[in-house]
């Protein structure tokens, strides 16, 4: 067993120890969903004021309105009841450091991990590549405020997404904490 694997199970026997969330509904108890990035550094729970049962939050890389996203929005409405819909990304964010043929053309030399430096993305070169990530948009991000309004846009003309849900776009600044409106983007989600 790896360490980690084995730091994770004792951390969950102690979560398990005190554990006293059986009787939370399933729906969300404030009606709302984020659609946000992955990144370790954004804890929705600290920067929303959630508690478990809250809220429904999303994430990926770029926390982007790509299909998958759109359809646990769905889902979300649909069957558990949220009416409102935040999408945030955040600033110094690791889709900005790349775009689709850097990512492609790394993984047509290797899928072993990349590096990066000064120069930007570096294959090990080692291992076999892959053509498949050619046929993946990765969603990469040149500007915060176009991607929020970009992604707000797109789940807005949804044809599955309902005209009444309120959709607000904002990014988080991961060096304050604050989130930081994207006024077209709340304004296009209105």
């Amino acid at each position: 067993m790896s360490k980690l694997l084995n730091k994770v199970l004792l951390d969950n026997r102690e979560y398990v120890a005190s554990f006293d969330k059986e009787h939370l509904p399933m729906p969300p108890a404030r009606q709302f969903a984020i659609l946000t990035c992955m990144d370790a550094r954004l804890d929705p729970a600290k920067y929303a004021g959630l508690s478990e049962g809250d809220a429904h939050v999303i994430r990926n890389a770029g926390g982007r309105a790509s299909d998958d996203a759109i359809r646990s929005l769905v889902i979300s409405y649909k069957l558990l009841g949220t009416r409102e819909w935040f999408v945030i990304h955040h600033t110094d964010c690791g889709m900005e450091t790349f775009t689709d043929d850097i990512m492609r053309d790394l993984l047509g030399s290797s899928l072993k991990a990349a590096t990066v430096d000064a120069d930007g993305w570096h294959d090990c070169g080692e291992g076999d590549g892959s053509a498949e990530g050619k046929y993946i948009d990765w969603l990469t991000i040149k500007d915060q405020a176009e991607s929020v309004t970009e992604d707000v846009r797109r789940i807005k003309s949804h044809p599955l997404v309902p005209a009444e849900i309120p959709i607000y776009g904002y990014i988080y600044d991961v060096k304050s904490g604050r989130l930081i409106e994207v006024p077209a983007a709340t304004a296009i989600g209105a």
